[in-house]
């Protein structure tokens, strides 16, 4: 698969055909016109074609390459067992449902070793949860003060934060002056982890970082990636992790404060118990006074 950035002035109706766009595209009105994920028939470059933009990101699908709502699918009917189906594909997601009362088993070894492998989620409720039938087993100023939040909790400081766009140098020169100014762990919101050509992406191999992981086996926080740059973790925050306080930015952001090595593995393992509900509230910290664990502001 190859990502390839389209400028507009090169654009042809022919020439987007098939291809995968990697992020969304509004109109002038500010809505969506096309979905990122979208597989571009005629229809659809059409639109393409008549909205505002000087520059997509795109996927060229080779024969070999699966669409992941394909692979998805694929992909769920390898994992149901006994007493559990496949419900369906929503929100870029095949849903797993049990289809009887009783206690959820699952190969937590196995589980693991699937999600370690490179773009593959599979997350789960935990081992001997019971189960009913039909159960699925911002504003600027408003983040600032979430994340201020959540890094004080931890007896941590959150340095000024860096607004950087547009071009990967950009990104690793504002990423450079973090590190310089002391910063210990890297926090970056706002990439979209979808889109291979991201500035953010392209500043980390600027930098030489290694990409541990892209996307999590959890939800809320599938979106979350992990990048390592001179021996220090660059922990990228999905965007449900910049205002919800139990997402898996919040179960890795503590692991890796506490100095244990956060790696593909370890965030691989989130997918047993990765349906994080209210239920689990009790796995996530306690950020404001006097409010449960996990509760939304």
């Amino acid at each position: 698969m190859k990502a390839i950035a389209q400028r507009r002035d090169a654009a042809t109706l022919e020439g987007l055909v098939d291809k995968v766009l990697c992020h969304d595209v509004r109109d002038a009105g500010g809505k969506v016109a096309v979905e990122k994920g979208a597989r571009l028939t005629a229809a659809t470059a059409k639109v393409l074609l008549e909205t505002p933009w000087e520059e997509i990101h795109l996927l060229v699908v080779e024969p070999s390459d699966l669409h992941e709502e394909e692979a998805g699918k694929r992909l769920a009917a390898a994992v149901v067992g006994d007493g559990v189906e496949v419900k369906g594909y929503t929100g870029g997601q095949w849903t797993l449902v049990a289809t009887r009362r009783g206690l959820l088993k699952v190969r937590r070894e196995a589980l693991a070793d699937v999600n370690a492998m490179e773009g593959v989620s599979v997350f789960t409720l935990f081992e001997a949860q019971p189960v009913e039938p039909g159960e699925t087993i911002g504003q600027r100023a408003r983040f600032e003060a979430a994340l201020t939040q959540k890094i004080e909790w931890f007896g941590g400081r959150l340095l000024p934060i860096h607004y950087a766009g547009g071009s990967a140098r950009v990104v690793a020169d504002a990423l450079t002056a973090l590190r310089r100014d002391g910063a210990e762990v890297l926090i970056v919101a706002g990439a979209s982890a979808l889109d291979p050509l991201d500035p953010v992406f392209g500043g980390l191999t600027l930098l030489g970082a290694r990409m541990e992981r892209h996307g999590a086996p959890a939800h809320p926080g599938s979106l979350l990636w992990l990048a390592i740059w001179d021996g220090k973790a660059v922990l990228g925050m999905p965007t449900c992790g910049m205002f919800s306080q139990a997402t898996t930015f919040d179960l890795a952001l503590p692991r890796i404060l506490a100095g244990e090595r956060v790696d593909n593995r370890t965030l691989a393992e989130l997918g047993h118990g990765g349906l994080l509900s209210r239920d689990v509230a009790y796995r996530f910290p306690p950020y404001r006074t006097n409010a449960a664990r996990g509760e939304l502001e």
